[in-house]
């Protein structure tokens, strides 16, 4: 990197960098994931000025922290599906379904379907005991781990898996149906 590059990345992330983290940290939920990716902009804007300039600095780089906050999201939602449906093997059909749900197409087909599922999985979770509905979507829906949730509940960390564990069982037999009307037929 030239010097006047190497200028340039030093002294945009002095001007950036604590708003540019402060802005991560309001839409993530811990401290680590927003260092990481901060880090994943600092990075890729490094990459960024090798390669050619960059016009409006401070719009790219909200822009690029915005689009990893996103995949952070759709990181976690797709492991939500995973938890409900499992994955058994290669030759898994549920994938088929986790795709379709998790897919970002606003066809008329697609949104049916992303309703559909959320309608069912709202059915399927109040027909949960409150603990294990708490758990599961305090863990899974609202992203806090099992040991923020103790500290909330009182409940041993143990006890709390417990629980979510059982609520996915009951999801994943819930949901069969659906995944059942959707792919096979």
């Amino acid at each position: 990197m030239s010097k006047d590059k190497n200028s340039f990345l030093i002294d945009t992330v002095k001007s950036y960098g604590k708003n540019l983290l402060g802005f991560i940290r309001r839409r993530v939920k811990n401290d680590e994931d927003a260092e990481d990716i901060l880090q994943d902009v600092w990075y890729q804007f490094s990459s960024m000025i090798n390669t050619g300039p960059v016009e409006n600095t401070g719009a790219w780089l909200y822009k690029v922290a915005r689009n990893r906050i996103l995949d952070k999201h759709k990181k976690k939602s797709e492991s939500l599906f995973d938890d409900i449906f499992g994955s058994t093997g290669d030759d898994d059909d549920s994938l088929d379904f986790k795709d379709l749900i998790v897919a970002e197409g606003e066809d008329p087909e697609t949104k049916f379907m992303k309703t559909l599922f959320w309608e069912r999985l709202v059915l399927a979770l109040d027909e949960l005991p409150t603990e294990q509905k708490d758990v599961f979507t305090w863990h899974e829906l609202d992203n806090l781990s099992f040991q923020e949730i103790s500290e909330i509940t009182g409940q041993n960390v143990n006890t709390l898996i417990s629980r979510k564990r059982y609520a996915v069982l009951h999801l994943r037999e819930r949901l069969q149906q659906l995944y059942t009307e959707i792919i096979k037929n």
